[in-house]
């Protein structure tokens, strides 16, 4: 249900489910983007561009089991587009949190965004979608080195996520994404490794989180 180029992303526009119409976040959207609704966009909840899309996963799905789990390694086995999964981290859906980044960091290779309910997931994307209009608006095509640094490092979902990491900014998330080259790798860097590239304090703070 879900490929590459089935949903055709106008610019500067976000296409969502249907079933989001009415909800805090389409309601905080308005005015913001502008938003499109689809009744067949399957597994995805919200599609960025043609090539990125989001799965949101609510407090309630965390508490009601592994079905969301299901979703995401559907999700993962059946499209080529890059996914970006938002988890609504609260007192209550925390002690499944750990799990979950296990699930789509490590296992699918996905890029995780935790917030705390739905008008933080509407700051995200106004922001995810801000970038991408950037990033599609600027034209690289004269400088081929450029082309080739940006779409190793600035693919705009893994710079956002590692920004996240406490005591982590755009200047060190840039040196971390340049020294260890993927989430993965950065995902499972000893406090040494981390020392090398952010100092200390830093580096136990990364660590931890």
């Amino acid at each position: 249900p879900v490929t590459a180029g089935s949903v055709v992303v106008p610019y500067g526009h976000v296409v969502g489910n249907e079933k989001w119409r009415g909800s805090e976040i389409a309601q905080r959207l308005q005015g913001k983007i502008r938003l499109i609704f689809e009744d067949d966009l399957g597994l995805v909840d919200f599609h960025l561009s043609n090539r990125t899309c989001i799965l949101y996963i609510s407090e309630a799905d965390l508490v009601a089991g592994d079905e969301f789990k299901r979703r995401l390694v559907r999700f993962r086995n059946a499209s080529s587009l890059g996914g970006i999964v938002i988890v609504e981290k609260t007192q209550i859906s925390d002690q499944y949190f750990l799990a979950v980044q296990k699930l789509v960091v490590l296992e699918l290779g996905m890029v995780l965004l935790p917030v705390a309910n739905q008008g933080e997931a509407s700051q995200l994307i106004t922001q995810l979608v801000s970038f991408y209009v950037r990033e599609q608006s600027k034209d690289h095509s004269s400088n081929p080195f450029l082309r080739k640094r940006c779409s190793q490092l600035a693919e705009p979902s893994v710079f956002r996520t590692v920004q996240q990491i406490p005591g982590v900014g755009k200047t060190k998330a840039l040196l971390l994404l340049q020294h260890f080259g993927s989430i993965h790798r950065l995902c499972n860097a000893s406090v040494k490794e981390l020392e090398l590239v952010v100092g200390q304090t830093v580096a136990q703070q990364i660590y931890r989180f």
